[in-house]
């Protein structure tokens, strides 16, 4: 082994034995990163509590008072107010209830590519790793034999071995990389499936009150 790869930090020695590959590894592993902070952030920032919200507009919505209720929408800007908003503006403008639940519903569809951003990459991620971890170590493996052809008969073994832990380095690397983007992709995949499921259920809900109470609607 290279003296000085014995004195490196086991990470760093990990790395410095696992060959080229690992560059491509990280580079993965840092736009997955990347993917994660961003995400995180954004669904931070387009999720309400729907029941706290749909509390507040259904309230006002009893009252009667629907330009509250769009300017509570305005103030708290994310998919589920603007789907909630889409179906006030019809209401609003008294038109049907098929109206009202198509407007909502286009919403929905706008919103929905909002939530889901660049997750689908994570799981993109997630199989790249792994595969290019296969790759390092296949090419690692293919170099150790090729080093030891030649070498002494007592010391061929230990080569050989030698050359196949640095090569399953990359393996181990990798799947680390995978597990995380893949982990985290179910993760956010779960958050935005309620997310879509709160616009639909608050679609529903809002066009069941406005059905039920449009005597008292006012602008």
């Amino acid at each position: 082994m290279n003296p000085e790869l014995v004195n490196q930090p086991l990470i760093q020695r990990a790395f410095s034995e696992g060959g080229p590959v690992m560059y491509l590894i990280l580079f993965i592993f840092i736009i997955t990163l990347f993917l994660v902070v961003e995400r995180f952030l954004a669904l931070q920032k387009l999720t309400l509590s729907k029941k706290e919200f749909l509390d507040q507009v259904f309230a006002m919505i009893l009252r009667g008072d629907l330009r509250q209720a769009l300017a509570f929408c305005d103030t708290r800007p994310a998919p589920l107010s603007n789907t909630i908003k889409a179906g006030l503006v019809q209401v609003m403008n008294k038109r049907p209830d098929e109206e009202v639940q198509v407007a909502m519903d286009a919403s929905v569809l706008r919103e929905t590519p909002r939530l889901e951003g660049w997750t689908s990459f994570l799981a993109v991620n997630g199989n790249i790793a792994v595969l290019s971890g296969l790759l390092g170590t296949i090419i690692g493996m293919i170099g150790s034999f090729r080093g030891v052809a030649d070498a002494d008969p007592a010391t061929k073994a230990q080569r050989l071995s030698e050359g196949i832990s640095h090569a399953l380095n990359c393996t181990a690397f990798g799947l680390l990389v995978a597990i995380i983007a893949i982990v985290t992709y179910g993760y956010f995949q779960l958050r935005i499936q309620r997310a879509e499921n709160d616009m639909i259920e608050g679609s529903m809900s809002l066009l069941n009150m406005v059905a039920s109470n449009r005597d008292k609607m006012k602008e």
